[in-house]
């Protein structure tokens, strides 16, 4: 776990990496609108000192309409650019590996934030409405979504590599493309959210064409030497509960998607699941996603990150070292202790380099 890890020119200082973990803290309006602030910076700061290897920002929208929340982040404009870059310097200077989510949120955005309920935002108090593959709301509580032209989704693949292109200025090493938990790309995926009868709907090479032309347009603007990282829901549940009336994303498809993405330039498959079903049970436990990402490693033949309920440093280790996962992404567990990686590696007998205002500690 401790292990340096490579993914072509550059080299994770571990194998604990941050998750992208959404904040809801930016400004919702004005000229700050989706800019990171104060908030942001402790926060995504502390995990650095903390040791992780890898720090990805929460899900980073490539335009205002993508947002889960009027409060996330955004990379849609220069300000935006410039609020992340004091960031991406001073996790950089810890010595981890500064990465960013670029996200669209798709039929599941304009809500609100989940401690005051979630509920949508109307347009007439601040929200917007959403887009999607198809005219298909999420659940009952959701905005019945725009159905995407043909014309817009292409815009919107151009804001995916717009956005890229300010992340590389802002200082990220790494980014990451979210086609997970539901948002736009997953929603193109599964035939649960995409009713479409064109060339981006109906049969799978369809259904996963914006999600390779996302990573295309992506790969085409950031540096060869540096990797992308692509998180997928490697199922939608349906199929392991049993629900064989409906036919929704399964392990098998993230198997031959991420075969897709990997001969177009992704280096890393982020492995969750769900997310595009409201109602469909989830047996969460200690490390339930880890079989998908074992799957995905040994079928795709590519780099494989687990995430979901990884809590204890022995727990950690061993999936890396049995082969399962190359990484493990952190979320919760970093939230209840940014620290987490330092207590690991005291816990495994390993020594790591801790920030020298902190060594009189060890």
């Amino acid at each position: 776990m401790f292990e340096p890890y490579a993914l072509r020119e550059l080299t994770v200082r571990n194998r604990v990496w941050m998750a992208a973990m959404c904040q809801y803290s930016a400004a919702s309006t004005g000229t700050e609108v989706g800019a990171p602030n104060d908030w942001h910076f402790a926060h995504l700061a502390a995990r650095a000192t903390g040791g992780a290897g890898m720090i990805v920002t929460e899900a980073t929208a490539v335009s205002a309409e993508g947002r889960i929340s009027p409060y996330d982040l955004g990379l849609w404009n220069d300000r935006q650019v410039e609020a992340f870059a004091p960031i991406t310097a001073f996790i950089a200077g810890q010595g981890a590996i500064p990465g960013v989510q670029l996200a669209h949120a798709g039929r599941k955005a304009s809500t609100d934030r989940p401690w005051v309920g979630g509920a949508p935002v109307l347009p007439d108090a601040g929200g917007w409405l959403p887009v999607g593959p198809s005219a298909v709301p999420f659940d009952n509580r959701h905005l019945v979504p725009h159905e995407l032209s043909v014309e817009e989704i292409a815009a919107i693949v151009e804001e995916f590599r717009q956005a890229a292109t300010r992340a590389l200025a802002a200082g990220f090493q790494v980014a990451e493309v979210h086609g997970a938990h539901g948002y736009l790309i997953h929603q193109f995926l599964s035939p649960i959210s995409n009713r479409r009868t064109d060339r981006y709907g109906g049969s799978f090479a369809n259904r996963i064409r914006l999600a390779l032309e996302v990573t295309e347009a992506v790969r085409s603007v950031w540096p060869e030497e540096l990797p992308i990282l692509f998180r997928v829901s490697a199922t939608d549940w349906l199929v392991e509960a049993g629900r064989t009336d409906e036919h929704g994303w399964t392990i098998k498809d993230s198997v031959a998607l991420s075969i897709e993405l990997k001969q177009r330039g992704v280096d890393l498959i982020d492995v969750s699941s769900g997310g595009n079903v409201a109602a469909v049970s989830i047996p969460v436990e200690a490390g339930y996603q880890v079989p998908f990402a074992r799957r995905i490693k040994a079928d795709a033949g590519v780099a494989v990150g687990a995430v979901g309920l990884i809590t204890e440093p022995v727990q950690a280790e061993k999936l890396i070292a049995d082969g399962d996962a190359d990484v493990v992404l952190l979320g919760r567990e970093l939230l209840r202790d940014p620290y987490w990686p330092l207590h690991a590696a005291r816990e495994l007998g390993v020594e790591v380099t801790v920030p020298p205002q902190y060594r009189r500690a060890l």
